[in-house]
């Protein structure tokens, strides 16, 4: 039997729906199939209470420090660098600005923006033959209005890690509605009549492609059965979830319009917008995702934690310890919401390994002490196998100080997509283990 093809697409009236990565997918020769490799970024605001982040030796990892403990059990995917510094250091401009960019510069005013091509776009192009979307570019946070909202630059920077071009910051979905239709709305349509007859009946998006599914299903070992019901019901309850968001929405919304509406909850939110993404790398429609939990200069408290206190005002902690053990806090849990992703990940069937072995993720902040609006030594790792690319477990010490962007010219050499420069580069971060 002819293996069923990975890119298989079930269509019906506004649906686009992919397929799970499935044995039935294999060829007969489970070694020529070569792993497909996934990128992520994850961005965290404001800095971070460094003396909680910093391991204490260097080399091999034998323990993550304080604010990385919730990652512990997956160590040997880490790796963890000290001495890189900010390619652009202006205040928090330049911390997002340049995390995918590694642009040495930007504007001057609120008018001028300039940055340069992120790698995400690079890794997009690089496979938008191969998915249905080049790219997911997702937040949690609303766009800010238009002028300066950081210094006297503008606002592009703080909303957004990605650019198409050095003059072309690209906006990032907040609205669970907005990704999901995204992801399995039928993009090829210049009808929307289906989708918004749909949407107003509270019919499933998988309604359509039903029979479809049944048909499938009936050629496909009970392995690959399971595995199709699980991913359809995960589908169906993410989309239940959004709906119930946008009914507590009291945002009136155009019939035609898309929905508007996210869980009044952080965490709710969070946990939607994570199961978008795993859908998404699970189904292949793209190999490339772009995050950030909350923009720089982000206010939100955490009170469910134990810190009341507005995020960027307690980053400007006066280095007074009761502060900064506060700030940590805010970091630690960040990390925790990202090693419940990392476990999904570990626990997601992908070929011969798991979507963590076939993923390279970059998390970190484009800050280290906020309180100085340092670039200095910033708190950024590597997470994942990158398709055994990748050796974890590692505590890398830079005493050169050498830019970030180099840093994103080793990350595109191991997505096994090498470029001559990205930004501001100088040179490959020398990130593989030396030989023994």
């Amino acid at each position: 039997m002819k293996p069923l093809s990975r890119r298989t697409l079930l269509k019906g009236a506004g649906t686009t729906l992919a397929l799970p990565f499935l044995d039935a997918m294999l060829p007969p020769l489970r070694s020529a199939t070569k792993p497909v490799t996934r990128f992520q970024a994850f961005y965290v605001p404001n800095g971070m209470a460094m003396q909680y982040w910093t391991p204490k030796e260097e080399g091999k990892l034998s323990k993550l420090p304080p604010i990385l403990e919730p990652l512990e059990a997956y160590r040997d995917k880490v790796t963890m660098f000290t001495g890189i510094r900010a390619s652009w250091n202006y205040i928090h401009a330049g911390a997002s600005g340049s995390f995918l960019t590694g642009t040495p510069r930007g504007g001057r005013n609120e008018i001028e923006i300039i940055a340069d091509v992120s790698i995400d776009q690079l890794l997009g192009r690089h496979y938008e033959k191969e998915t249905q979307l080049a790219t997911l570019d997702i937040c949690m946070d609303l766009p800010a209005n238009a002028g300066a909202c950081t210094g006297i630059l503008s606002c592009a920077y703080l909303d957004t890690l990605c650019w198409a071009s050095p003059t072309q910051p690209l906006p990032m979905d907040w609205n669970p509605r907005t990704v999901f239709e995204k992801l399995f709305g039928d993009s090829g349509t210049t009808d929307r009549s289906a989708r918004a007859k749909r949407l107003k009946q509270h019919k499933s998006i998988l309604d359509s492609v039903n029979g479809k599914l049944a048909d499938l299903k009936r050629d496909l070992a009970p392995g690959d059965q399971n595995k199709v019901n699980q991913y359809t019901d995960a589908i169906r309850d993410v989309e239940r979830r959004i709906e119930m968001a946008e009914r507590q929405s009291a945002v009136e919304i155009p019939e035609m319009a898309a929905p508007s509406g996210a869980p009044p909850v952080f965490e709710d939110h969070l946990q939607l917008m994570f199961d978008l993404k795993l859908l998404a790398l699970q189904s292949d429609l793209t190999r490339v995702v772009s995050f950030m939990i909350s923009k720089e200069q982000s206010p939100r408290p955490y009170p469910q934690i134990g810190v009341p206190e507005a995020h960027h005002p307690l980053s400007h902690h006066n280095n007074i310890p009761e502060l900064v053990a506060k700030m940590s806090k805010i970091n630690r849990y960040h990390a925790e919401l990202f090693g419940k992703y990392v476990a999904r990940l570990a626990a997601t069937p992908d070929g011969d390994g798991s979507l963590l072995d076939h993923m390279l993720i970059l998390y970190g902040a484009g800050l280290s002490n906020s309180n100085a609006h340092s670039g200095e030594n910033l708190p950024q790792m590597l997470v994942g196998g990158c398709s055994g690319r990748l050796k974890g477990g590692r505590h890398l010490v830079f005493e050169d100080r050498p830019s970030q962007a180099n840093l994103l010219l080793a990350i595109m050499d191991k997505m096994e997509y090498p470029v001559d420069h990205v930004g501001g580069s100088n040179g490959k971060l020398p990130i593989d283990p030396l030989p023994v």
